[in-house]
């Protein structure tokens, strides 16, 4: 009697099982991060704040006053404090500019659907008032107030990104030893820790950059828009302020944006050409002279591999997810170049093809 063989792994039907599984499991964690998207945006954003701060942690633990060294648990404790008084600030401001830009809209309904109307003259006066009938069927004042009344869940949001950054700043001081405990290795522990190391350095390199553009961009359309007289010169600042962090489409959005509210509010052709001209090459600039300028090599990334990260990530977590696509990326783009098995991800991920493992 012929004892049973084990199965082949390189087998037609092992294969086929392996692959099953394969589809499976993502199928199953892409139901999880969909139906539980608002705490594992959360989470998303505490992980990339924990990183962009963790550095600086261990700077102030370093340093000394007089013969005292600075404990670790008290700058822990500085962090937190100071991240979630800027956290909370932020929503504060966001959520007054929510009010402030629903209470101008609601005044400039009446006279929006004549406008967007006006946009479309070339095509005959039947279409004109087609489109403003159209338009004026839309309940605009319900969706504005929609908007505003999911601007309070900001706050939840901010609340529970504090509570999960905490308790990230209350385990780091054990990460090593878990992570030891959990490999079993000291070499292997050592390469996990570096390639962590190299994604934080990379991620915060990112954000860093994306935050000075997105300043001086900001700053610069408020200055535009304060000057042509729109109302909502600071809400457009803010917005161009954010969509920047969206690559490649945010910029765009912004632009478009700022000139139409331009010219709902103007409706002087002049005027809007003229913003939306300094706006462009103003986002030009700073996006395709500037921002390559002092990325330098830190961020080589497809571009294609860009838009499909933002489609994919932007059609599972919604705008929220557009933000997150390209640190996530980068994250995807270290640990496949690390595994062998995966740098042909890597491969893919990378802008010339040639991912490094530094």
């Amino acid at each position: 009697m012929n004892p049973e063989r084990p199965a082949d792994a390189s087998s037609p039907t092992e294969r086929i099982r392996m692959v099953s599984l394969v589809i499976i499991a993502a199928a199953v964690v892409l139901f999880f991060l969909a139906s539980a998207q608002f705490v594992m945006i959360a989470l998303a954003t505490a992980i990339i704040l924990f990183s962009m701060t963790s550095d600086v942690i261990n700077f102030i633990a370093k340093q000394r006053i007089g013969v005292i060294r600075i404990p670790n648990w008290a700058a822990s404790i500085a962090a937190l404090v100071l991240i979630a008084l800027a956290l909370l600030a932020l929503s504060a401001l966001l959520i007054s500019q929510v009010n402030t830009v629903v209470s101008v809209a609601l005044s400039y309904t009446d006279r929006a659907p004549a406008a967007i109307a006006d946009l479309f003259a070339f095509m005959g006066p039947d279409v004109q008032t087609s489109i403003v009938d159209t338009l004026s069927s839309f309940e605009v004042s319900g969706y504005l107030q929609a908007v505003a009344g999911q601007a309070s869940s900001l706050v939840s949001f901010t609340i529970l990104v504090i509570l999960f950054v905490g308790f990230l700043f209350a385990e780091r001081i054990w990460f090593d030893i878990k992570l030891l405990n959990l490999l079993g290795n000291q070499d292997r522990a050592r390469q996990v820790s570096r390639i962590a190391g190299s994604i934080m350095h990379r991620v915060n390199y990112y954000l860093l950059v994306k935050t000075i553009i997105s300043l001086l961009t900001g700053a610069m359309v408020y200055a535009i828009t304060h000057t042509a007289g729109l109302e909502l010169s600071i809400a457009l600042a803010i917005l161009t302020f954010i969509l920047n962090y969206i690559p490649n489409v945010g910029s765009v959005a912004a632009t478009v944006l700022v000139a139409f509210v331009a010219y709902v509010q103007t409706n002087d052709s002049n005027t809007v050409w003229l913003v939306f001209g300094i706006t462009s090459v103003i986002q030009f600039t700073m996006g395709n002279v500037i921002e390559p300028m002092m990325m330098g090599r830190a961020l080589r990334l497809s571009s294609f591999g860009i838009i499909i990260s933002l489609a994919f990530w932007g059609t599972l977590w919604g705008l929220a997810g557009m933000f997150l696509a390209v640190p996530i990326m980068v994250m995807m783009l270290v640990i496949c170049s690390h595994v062998d098995g995966l740098r042909p991800v890597a491969v893919l991920l990378s802008r010339e093809g040639l991912p490094d493992t530094d």
